[in-house]
């Protein structure tokens, strides 16, 4: 895909202002070729020149103006025009490729029926695979858009279906939008449609999802509903893209994206099998996410890049918020303080840290590599902060004032301040300045000194790293929590506390009070910041935490001390004692998929090859006793069930539940519960080549398509490993999800002697791989291929001769570097 400068989008927007597209896609043809055909209306400086992002196969005309451009103004990734006028008219007839990778348009065959699929992703930078267009976000036009497609086919775009006849579809104008944001669906889509307050709702999925679909859409349609009723409770323009469509696509790079009028999630958000309550929770949420876009993004859309953060951090915010205040997932905030922040602490203190609101994103490479745990999660837990210091009216005031300045246009960083400015009375330059513009994390650590029973004094202290000297203001909750009769932990006593931008701050409110079994730093999850308890709190953690009532608090405290361990001041082996003790009494289904998920992550790479077993098994217990303590059928049972399988080294017991042998009291073996089990068997080489081909003669739905693929990657086989290894590297054919899939089942710690000679074959041939692939699927596959598991100096060596070499693809580069710096904790770590 081509890259484009922001010096490059700056002098381009300074010549041209695009007025509207009229797009007219031909799908009939067979074939791996679509017809494109395109009229972009255009004002511009008379006499300049500029370009069009655009790729085709093959150009059957193209006039500007009513002359025709001359063949050699394309270039295969950019139309290059030249004597522009005052008002221009460019028509492009065109052939255009269908892609396999997630973006442009991503045609899909299902294995279940055999039916075709596609959707529509022109993000970051690939409009130009789909039509001739000016793609930066600044360069907002309204869009047209006309399809042939076969009879029996569905299609939905971001505009409202105004006639269809037999295989010809005709959409209304959008308003205005940015390129990123034109969406289409296309194939034999099963449909669900409502409507809520005026606004026409639909659902589209793939036909052999249907069942499911119908099954779920009450549900989904109920969260639609209650976020919108809740997005107009506090913005005062109301949802402005007219229908609200939501299309679950096969092979979707994203989660979800927020395509004004037509979001798109990848539909394995329409589950087959059985989940737990906290991933309907986040589907939720990511449904309130998207559709806080409709605001943040696309009805106000950042001017470049740079501030990404004007999008995904306030719908990263949103969607918790909204979430926890307008369904019944009341606990979102909990899963937010123990999953999203966790990702957003990680990110920030990678080498590739970077500040929420960067001062400079060069081109749309870098800005591709922003989409991180920083610009989504750091910036929500940066703006829940802001929302608690300025007060929540204020807060939306500011935002309803920004959004009626810069509706259907443009803004930056300094437009949404000086909103928030105003509303507020507060001066936010010097806040952004150290929460925005600068990058990586403090630790806020307990510091307490006692008289007999009493608090002589309790401070916080606050640090940065060393090249990241920040130190910021922080709103954080204190929490004295005791024991009581009977066994139970109650909160005495909670108070909310300014920390200046300083290195220590006493609080002199607890001078003298009676000292808590359990002193509780950023109780109620206000801030954004690393939290180390004192030395008798953390000792206390695991007889107090299985009793303390309030989820959020739990979360708080696990969160910090997997963080201590991620860090290397404790051992894993004092988590995995944690675990075991505490664990089996959690409550909070996300909770403990989440802590069971970072500690086998921990064990597998801070344990060495001689204490892993062990380490492991210890997780498998605990798996186990939280197992025999759920009630059947429930999340936490499931919870529990994935635990066990992930850990445990009980072949046997494992193949009884393949048989219906000794399953566990209201625990149904469904079609992905199945296929973990058989995963978890092919990486014990308990599972042959057989056993998962017999699976996937009795799955042939798309979900036992990538299962299958991950089990035969992850076998203990060297033919395997080959053609696994082959596949991802160099099989341009293998679908994006296919091969990512195939890559996360390659590494496994139980093969680190099989797997060694790849270690090295990974940094030799990972570059061939970036040739072969581009955009977010190299980036997803450039990660889970990564030998996190060969834990070793000299995995060390050879990523720093890689990062040495000239002319390293810039994803690859950061995949590597920040990969590096977690092998190089684990080293600390396990010495």
């Amino acid at each position: 895909m081509p890259t484009l400068t922001r010096a490059e989008a700056a002098d381009r927007a300074a010549v041209v202002d695009v007025e509207d597209y009229h797009v007219d896609l031909d799908l009939t043809a067979d074939g791996d070729t679509f017809r494109s055909r395109t009229v972009v209306r255009f004002r511009a400086r008379p006499g300049a020149a500029t370009f069009l992002e655009f790729e085709p196969v093959d150009v059957a005309s193209m006039t500007l103006n009513g002359v025709p451009v001359a063949p050699g103004a394309s270039t295969g990734v950019r139309l290059e025009l030249t004597g522009l006028a005052e008002e221009n008219e460019l028509v492009v007839d065109a052939l255009m490729r269908y892609s396999n990778d997630g973006e442009g348009l991503h045609r899909y065959t299902d294995p279940a029926d055999g039916r075709t699929y596609l959707y529509q992703h022109l993000f970051i930078n690939n409009a130009g695979r789909v039509l001739p267009s000016f793609d930066q976000p600044d360069l907002k036009a309204s869009f047209r858009v006309s399809v042939t497609a076969p009879a029996d086919w569905v299609v939905a775009t971001n505009g409202i279906l105004v006639s269809r006849e037999g295989g010809r579809w005709e959409f209304a104008p959008t308003k205005r939008i940015s390129t990123y944001l034109a969406s289409l669906i296309a194939g034999p889509y099963h449909v669900v449609t409502s409507e809520h307050d005026g606004i026409p709702l639909a659902l589209y999925a793939r036909a052999a999802l249907a069942q499911h679909l119908e099954a779920q859409a009450p549900e989904i349609l109920q969260l639609t509903r209650q976020a919108l009723d809740r997005f107009h409770e506090m913005f005062e323009i109301r949802y402005p893209f007219g229908h609200y469509q939501q299309a679950f696509a096969p092979e979707f790079n994203f989660g979800a994206m927020e395509y004004p009028g037509l979001v798109v999630f990848r539909d394995e958000m329409i589950p087959r099998s059985k989940v737990t309550d906290s991933e309907r929770e986040r589907r939720a949420n990511i449904i309130a996410h998207e559709m806080a876009h409709m605001w943040f993004g696309d009805l106000v859309t950042m001017a470049w890049w740079d501030d990404l953060w004007l999008n995904e951090s306030f719908a990263e915010y949103l969607g918790s918020r909204v979430t926890a205040e307008a369904t019944r997932f009341s606990d979102a905030w909990t899963t937010f303080a123990m999953q999203r922040k966790a990702w957003g602490l990680r990110a920030d203190q990678r080498p590739s840290t970077h500040p929420v609101a960067p001062s400079e994103v060069s081109d749309t490479d870098e800005a591709l590599l922003n989409f991180d745990g920083i610009s989504y999660a750091k910036g929500a837990a940066v703006l829940k902060q802001l929302v608690a210091w300025l007060g929540d009216e204020a807060f939306l005031t500011g935002l309803n004032a920004h959004f009626e300045a810069h509706a259907y246009g443009n803004a930056t960083l300094a437009d949404l301040l000086g909103a928030l400015s105003k509303a507020s009375g507060r001066d936010l330059s010097g806040w952004a300045e150290v929460w925005l513009r600068r990058a990586q994390v403090n630790t806020l650590r307990a510091e307490v000194t006692r008289d007999g029973a009493n608090y002589a004094e309790v401070a916080v202290a606050q640090t940065a790293p060393e090249g990241y000297p920040t130190l910021r203001p922080h709103r954080i909750g204190v929490g004295l929590y005791d024991r009581v009769p009977g066994g139970g932990v109650v909160r005495r006593k909670r108070l909310e506390v300014e920390l200046e931008a300083s290195g220590r701050t006493v609080l002199t409110a607890l001078t003298g009070e009676p000292a808590a079994d359990l002193l509780l730093l950023d109780d109620g999850d206000l801030t954004y910041a690393k939290i180390r308890l004192d030395p008798e709190s953390t000792a206390g953690v695991p007889q107090l935490l299985p009793l303390l009532d309030d989820s959020l608090a739990r979360a708080v405290i696990w969160a910090a001390m997997l963080d201590a361990v991620v860090d290397g001041e404790r051992p894993v082996a004092e988590l995995v004692t944690l675990v075991l003790a505490a664990l089996p009494m959690e409550t909070e289904v996300a909770v403990v998929e989440d802590v069971l998920r970072a500690t086998r992550g921990l064990v597998d790479r801070y344990a060495t090859p001689e204490t892993r077993p062990a380490a492991l098994e210890l997780v498998a217990q605990a798996a186990d006793r939280l197992l025999a303590a759920s009630m059947g059928g429930s999340s936490r049972q499931l919870a529990a069930v994935r635990g066990l399988i992930g850990a445990t080294v009980d072949t046997a017991r494992l193949h009884g539940w393949l048989a219906g042998d000794g399953v566990p009291d209201g625990l149904t073996v469904d079609a992905d519960l199945r296929w973990l089990i058989i995963y978890r068997l092919s990486v014990l080489g308990a599972a042959d080549s057989e056993i998962i081909e017999a699976e996937r003669e009795q799955d042939r739905s798309a979900s036992g398509e990538q299962w299958a693929a991950r089990c035969r990657a992850a076998r203990p086989d060297a033919a395997a490993k080959e053609a696994a290894w082959a596949a991802v590297i160099g099989d341009g054919s293998l679908s994006n999800r296919l091969a990512e899939l195939t890559a996360a089942g390659f590494w496994q710690p139980e093969q680190l002697d099989l797997l060694e000679p790849y270690v090295e074959r990974y940094f030799a041939d990972m570059p061939e791989m970036m040739r072969v692939r581009s955009g977010m699927s190299a980036e997803h596959i450039a990660v889970v291929a990564y030998p996190t598991v060969a834990v070793s100096a000299r995995t060390r060596e050879l990523a720093a001769d890689l990062l040495g070499t000239d002319g390293l693809n810039p994803i690859l580069r950061r995949v590597v570097q920040d990969s590096d710096d977690d092998m190089r904790r684990a080293l600390a770590a396990r010495g």
